[in-house]
């Protein structure tokens, strides 16, 4: 029998035709998905993005609504987006992809018409804290890569918002390495709002047969002498750093091999120093950022390369000579020991050790064993670019690194992340070169080796490698170790931990596996994607369906971090039942009669809030996505202030909505008059000291455009952190306040000044009855609006006064040309406003 004969494939109406390989795995964990908020764990490669893609296809065809899939970066991005044109009968053109590359307006635009969004995350973060779209209709959201669910990442705050906002909210979650603890896979859940958890190992035996063995050997490398004498001189500089903390009473340990953890408490207890205001704490706080400066250095030249360690430092030397240079990164390259470290890296002319095991390796793979494709790791974007260099000597290699420029070194488009994957793919060169970039779930082809420059500290990172081999046939895997280094520290952490969470995955599936005999029938049902006989599909044979979408797994990620374990809401791994053949059968994949009672009585939970308040802006940069209320209160962000929480925590607030745009003058705009400049600490004394442009340059631009405009400076030490002279700080303040009559508020952390910005806008907009009106900025305004804003800035009326008088007169001119008499005649127009637009219109220009 042909393989053709022995597959059999997903049947549904949103589905293209012999498209889906029918695999029974993927169909449990899409029954479990289709009816709770579901954490989906399966190793990389056996095609996370099918269950997803078949949740969506349900969700459409039941509830209809927008379905939004998120992916960590842009190639991935447009991978998800391929395999969902090939294998959905819906139209391509609705079918979007939303990333940075698309003007925010077209995106507003877009959303309104398509039935499916991919799109990294920050850009949808961006959108809703813009108001440009809105989350109500949403009908399905996957996360992919959802271990990256901890801390600022804008996973968090896109669940957050939409299990707020939706009115039938779905959640899939998906990942082969979602932590490397119970703690961590709970807190991912936790933020993402998922219940269930459902877990598949290459173990369970609808699974073993897709999977093949992946050996996993170490090499373990001798540095030499010269490289160890640069190790050792940084070492000597950490130990006397350790020491000055030691005096601190911050820390017991001096020695240079310090774990991260103890490091951590270290800063937390500064922290706390700098917190009561202790000069103690900002010094030791710039004495710890020494360490870890050093410490990275002795990483790099332990674990990586020579010529990583040399750019580093020539950076290092570039920082210290800026100006508002930190007086961490000044001592560190003023230190003698520190200075002969570098000169020691600068005349080393030898080969690494690993450089030429990394040779040694390709050669038995590319070579004796007539491999095809070999793809090594590294952490470093400078190793990566001397070990391409290196080995293109012997073989035809190219590097994958990420977007972002930096200093020495260009980073790849998106356009050129693809084209070297396509050649990669096609075998147009042997050897990948990759910094992490390439482990987050790209679609790599089969590849016979993976190498491991360096052992990463990380469970998940370190599957996530692994993943790029073995998906097809067995592979091999290389881990290189510098003996007596971090190395072997990593090495360990990481295989523990990687042990630890294989552990905690099978306790959450046996949990997960206890609760299914607690289901009734209707909540197991499958068949929606039962073939017309309702049989089974096992076959070893690969889709190509299930071939776009292997790479679905990978991040290097913030750590890892997911949720809840196990079902709460009664609902897990659907059950196999027996047809007459014995073999394992599918049941309804579509709502049972229950389901649908239980639906129409609403039991399906809070839908979040009705109204957004969003309001819609005339200058048409912000989706209709709320209510009119004219009541609601607005604030103007610059696009630039996402860096921080300050927008995020104000766009989750009801009593206000938010609105990004590009601003020529301040960092937020809370109505007609008033606009800040918000400064941390550290930017406010950078402005002091030199950068693109002085605080005063800012300051008067402010003063130009806005009656009230306030300097808002965010954080403690300022007269600590940087070696300027408080005068010279005190002076600067006095300057602002005094000849630019620009108010200076203080104000702890970015939550303060949320909760201050709110405030304020809530009394120039409620209480005062102003509106928000942004001068000076890039966007292009209306007729009217310039209209608006040529009265309002007459004896600073405001725009609400402005449409009066233009409504009342007919035209700028007209308004220009009244009496007082006729102005007064206007409401909201009094004696003294008459005779302050009469005095600024009709008074000689002195």
């Amino acid at each position: 029998m042909s393989a053709s004969e022995d597959v059999a494939y997903v049947d549904h109406p949103l589905l293209a035709p012999s498209f889906i390989e029918r695999r029974l795995y993927q169909i449990r964990l899409a029954g479990t998905a289709r009816d709770g908020h579901t954490l989906v764990c399966l190793p990389t490669g056996l095609g996370k993005t099918t269950v997803s893609l078949l949740v969506t296809a349900q969700r459409l065809h039941d509830v209809g609504g927008t379905s939004l899939f998120l992916a960590p970066t842009k190639p991935l991005v447009q991978q998800h987006a391929d395999f969902y044109r090939e294998a959905l009968t819906v139209p391509d053109d609705e079918i979007v992809v939303f990333t940075g590359d698309v003007r925010p307006d077209d995106r507003a635009e877009l959303w309104q018409e398509a039935q499916i969004v991919i799109a990294t995350p920050q850009v949808i973060e961006n959108d809703l804290i813009g108001n440009r779209i809105s989350l109500r209709d949403v009908t399905h959201l996957t996360f992919d890569e959802c271990h990256r669910a901890s801390g600022d990442y804008a996973y968090v705050y896109i669940a957050e918002r939409y299990h707020a906002d939706a009115e039938d909210p779905l959640v899939t979650g998906m990942s082969a390495s979602p932590g490397g603890d119970e703690e961590a896979i709970l807190e991912v859940c936790e933020n993402l709002g998922i219940v269930d958890v459902e877990v598949m190992t290459e173990e369970d035996a609808d699974v073993s047969e897709y999977t093949h063995d992946t050996d996993v050997e170490w090499n373990r490398i001798q540095l030499p002498d010269e490289i160890l004498e640069i190790r050792d001189a940084l070492n000597e500089v950490i130990t006397d750093r350790l020491e000055k903390l030691k005096q601190l009473g911050v820390t017991k340990s001096t020695k240079p091999d310090i774990s991260q953890k103890k490091l951590n408490r270290m800063r937390a207890e500064l922290q706390r120093l700098m917190n009561a205001d202790k000069s103690e704490g900002y010094k030791g706080m710039s004495t710890h950022a020494e360490v870890m400066k050093l410490r990275r250095a002795v990483e790099l030249v332990e674990t990586q390369s020579v010529e990583s360690v040399r750019r580093y430092f020539e950076r290092q030397r570039n920082a210290a000579r800026s100006s508002g240079a930190s007086k961490a990164s000044q001592r560190l390259v003023a230190e003698p020991k520190v200075r002969e470290a570098m000169r020691k890296a600068e005349s080393f002319d030898g080969l690494h050790p690993k450089f030429r095991k990394t040779r040694i390796l390709l050669a038995e793979t590319l070579g004796i064993q007539n491999g095809e494709r070999v793809i090594v790791f590294t952490e470093s974007r400078d190793t990566a670019e001397a070990l391409t260099e290196f080995l293109s000597e012997s073989f035809s290699v190219r590097r994958f690194v990420g977007q972002g420029d930096r200093e020495g070194s260009d980073g790849m488009t998106q356009n050129e992340q693809q084209e070297t994957l396509d050649k990669f793919r096609n075998g147009e060169f042997e050897v990948l070169v990759s910094t992490s970039v390439a482990e987050e779930g790209l679609d790599v082809p089969e590849v016979d080796l993976v190498l491991f420059f360096e052992p990463v500290p990380t469970a998940i990172r370190s599957i996530q490698r692994k993943g790029r081999t073995g998906r097809q046939a067995d592979g091999r895997v290389v881990v290189l170790l510098a003996e007596d280094t971090r190395d072997e520290a990593y090495f360990w952490i990481s295989r523990r931990r990687e042990k630890t969470m294989q552990n905690e995955l099978r306790d959450l599936k046996g949990a997960a596996d206890d609760l299914e005999a607690e289901l009734d029938p209707s909540q197991r049902d499958l068949s929606a994607f039962a073939g017309d006989d309702g049989s089974s599909a096992g076959s070893a044979g690969s889709s190509t369906g299930n071939e776009g979408v292997d790479a679905a797994a990978g991040d290097d990620a913030n750590g890892a971090s997911d949720a809840e374990s196990t079902a709460t809401n009664g609902e897990t791994a659907a059950a196999a039942t027996t047809d007459s053949d014995g073999q394992s059968g599918l049941a309804d994949f579509g709502p049972s009669d229950e389901e649908l009672a239980r639906a129409d009585d609403g039991d399906e939970g809070d839908s979040g809030n009705d109204s957004d308040g969003d309001e819609v802006d005339d200058s048409a940069t912000v989706a209709a996505a709320g209510t009119d209320d004219e009541e609601t209160v607005e604030i103007v962000v610059d696009q630039r202030e996402l860096d921080s929480n300050i927008a995020r925590s104000l766009s989750k607030r009801e009593d206000l909505t938010t609105r990004l745009e590009t601003l020529a003058v301040g960092d937020y705009v809370l109505s007609d008059r008033v606009a800040v400049e918000r400064k941390s600490v550290s930017d406010f004394l950078d402005t002091l000291t030199g950068g693109d442009r002085s605080i005063f340059e800012q300051i008067a631009d402010l003063t130009r455009h806005y009656a009230r405009p306030l300097l808002v400076i965010e954080g403690r030490g300022l007269y600590e952190e940087r070696n300027i002279h408080p005068g010279a700080i005190r002076g600067a303040l006095s300057s602002v306040a005094v000849d630019f009559n620009v108010s200076v508020l203080f104000t702890e952390d970015e939550d303060d000044t949320a909760e201050l910005l709110a405030t304020i806008a809530t009394r120039e907009q409620t209480d005062r009855e102003r509106t928000v009106s942004v001068h000076g900025g890039k966007s292009a305004k209306t007729l009217d609006e310039q209209q608006e804003y040529v009265v309002s800035a007459i004896a600073d009326i405001g725009p609400v006064t402005a449409r009066t008088l233009l409504e009342a007169f007919g035209s700028v001119e007209a308004v220009m040309t009244a009496n007082e008499d006729d102005l007064k005649e206007v409401r909201g127009v009094g004696q003294v406003t008459a005779e302050r637009i009469r005095e600024v219109v009709g008074s000689e220009y002195r």
